[in-house]
């Protein structure tokens, strides 16, 4: 069976972002994969609400559906479809764009692999019908590829595009095996034009058939990317000094490491527990899941907050 790659653009139509990502696909293409393209912006999804209905589904044995009606169905369901995915997005002051954060706030809790995980356990041991379970194709591997697009002649304009990139493959538990980010793009006319730029594309391409034609789990999640990165796990370069505490962060991945100077250069060492703890795997995720389970409180805790929030109303309108 052929495998699947969704490749997701999140610019505009046969631009930068959209051009690199078809490059990528059209490698996918000529190894044997299936291949599928969504512009992002042409789907109408609507913002997510914070209700939190999701989350409560899926703690009560539900598959976690969201109950506004849009077109995130269509995300949703070239997601559950594929083997992997590539996913880019402009930059837009220093981050990725707002139709970017909408769909990955809309994946979040409700695409937690953790949460469905737990949600599956518990729904079978209640008996609930299959069809109300969460979808069976949540739980299979799956890899992807990051893409950032930014005018910036100075790369640092983009700092935070890439970390928050990883947003979109987070909850699903989507394995990263390759990242770009193209800065100073405002000095070409188009990426089409710019060969380096291509070229990476096409290993991008060729890189994401690699692993999905991989013998084992661990050769498919092989890191693939020119850049290892501080951070051994996402191979991202940004870090978290925690004040008062000596210890540093990876922010994508959530965990601690120790900052040294050696020869002049700057080193962190994650240890092994650590990077098996990261948010970007199972294991960390289902500390969050536990975290949620277990201490989140539900309504009635306040028993006169109708009144502390009357006078709150209409203040300011």
């Amino acid at each position: 069976m052929k495998k699947k790659v969704l490749g997701i653009s999140f610019g505009r139509k046969m631009s930068n972002t959209e051009i690199m990502i078809k490059t990528a696909l059209m490698e996918c293409e000529k190894a044997g994969s299936e291949v599928k393209f969504i512009r992002a912006d042409d789907l109408d999804i609507c913002d997510c609400t914070g209700c939190i209905s999701c989350v409560i589904g899926l703690l009560h044995g539900g598959n976690g559906g969201c109950h506004l009606k849009d077109e995130m169905h269509i995300i949703d369901e070239a997601l559950m479809e594929c083997d992997a995915v590539i996913v880019g997005s402009p930059t837009y002051v220093l981050s990725p764009t707002g139709k970017f954060k909408t769909v990955c706030d809309r994946l979040g809790p409700s695409h937690d692999i953790a949460f469905r995980t737990e949600a599956k356990k518990m729904g079978i041991k209640m008996g609930k019908d299959p069809e109300k379970l969460p979808d069976e194709r949540s739980f299979k591997p799956r890899i992807g590829a990051l893409v950032t697009v930014g005018g910036a002649i100075t790369q640092n304009w983009l700092s935070f595009a890439m970390p928050t990139m990883y947003e979109f493959t987070m909850s699903m538990g989507i394995n990263v095996v390759d990242k770009y980010e193209y800065f100073g793009a405002m000095a070409h006319e188009h990426a089409v034009g710019n060969k380096e730029v291509m070229d990476r594309m096409v290993v991008m391409g060729q890189n994401i058939a690699e692993a999905l034609n991989s013998e084992n789990k661990e050769a498919m999640n092989k890191w693939r990317g020119n850049d290892e990165g501080v951070c051994p796990v996402c191979h991202c370069d940004m870090l978290t000094v925690v004040h008062k505490r000596n210890i540093v962060e990876c922010p994508v991945c959530g965990i601690s490491g120790d900052l040294t100077l050696v020869d002049g250069e700057i080193k962190v060492n994650f240890s092994e527990a650590e990077q098996k703890r990261s948010r970007l795997f199972y294991e960390g995720k289902l500390e969050h899941q536990v975290e949620i389970s277990t201490k989140a409180v539900g309504p009635g805790q306040i028993h006169n907050k109708k009144e502390l929030l009357e006078k709150y109303k209409g203040y300011g309108e």
